[in-house]
């Protein structure tokens, strides 16, 4: 019998929507709106959510202001120094057990950083999220993503404009999203926002 023929490894299905970050895998965000796409991923993702925050910043996240389900898995660290931070944000990706691991590093990141970010989300296959200060983001990241709250058009969420402006596996885009900040659903807005295209977010 002549040999089996190899079959060709199946492509890897597209993400549900736009929004899916890749696993094993650091990305950032700047802008004014950048931590609102973080509570967003942070309804996405299942499992514990660890957030990193430098220690002398005033403000922490309002339990009864996150969205669903996110209060009882988010564990708060708040790092004295710079360096402890990055060291926090390393040992939380090696490990599997957060779903999302999120940082707000207050200098650019440098590429050897961010390099030792990414190898850690390999070794723990464990998404990262940087909330980075404008022009401050490491070329080891996945995507970079620009995110701005738009003027309100309704009581029940805000507009929020998402624009990718980093890929390391694809194109480039922008949106213009409605989240009401609450679930993990969002609906597109036209590029006029004057029309509601209703996504939901993948499981």
């Amino acid at each position: 019998m002549p040999p089996e023929t190899a079959r060709p490894a199946s492509p890897r299905p597209a993400p549900a929507d736009p929004f899916t970050l890749r696993p094993a895998r650091v990305h950032e965000a700047e802008g004014r709106g950048k931590r609102a796409f973080a509570l967003f991923q942070a309804a996405r993702h299942p499992g514990p959510v660890i957030w990193i925050l430098p220690g002398h910043l005033p403000e922490l996240p309002m339990l009864r202001g996150l969205p669903e389900g996110v209060g009882p898995r988010l564990h708060l660290l708040r790092p004295g120094s710079e360096v402890d931070l990055l060291w926090s944000a390393e040992e939380a990706l090696r490990s599997p057990a957060p779903g999302l691991v999120i940082a707000e590093p207050e200098k650019e990141l440098s590429l050897t950083a961010g390099r030792r970010l990414q190898l850690a989300a390999e070794g723990g296959r464990t998404t990262g999220l940087m909330l980075i200060r404008e022009g401050q983001g490491s070329n080891a990241a996945e995507t970079r993503w620009r995110c701005d709250p738009q003027a309100a058009q309704g009581r029940d969420s805000t507009p929020q404009a998402w624009q990718l402006i980093k890929n390391k596996s694809g194109t480039c885009q922008d949106w213009c999203v409605n989240w009401n900040g609450a679930t993990a659903a969002f609906h597109m807005v036209s590029e006029a926002c004057e029309r509601h295209k209703p996504a939901q977010a993948a499981p």
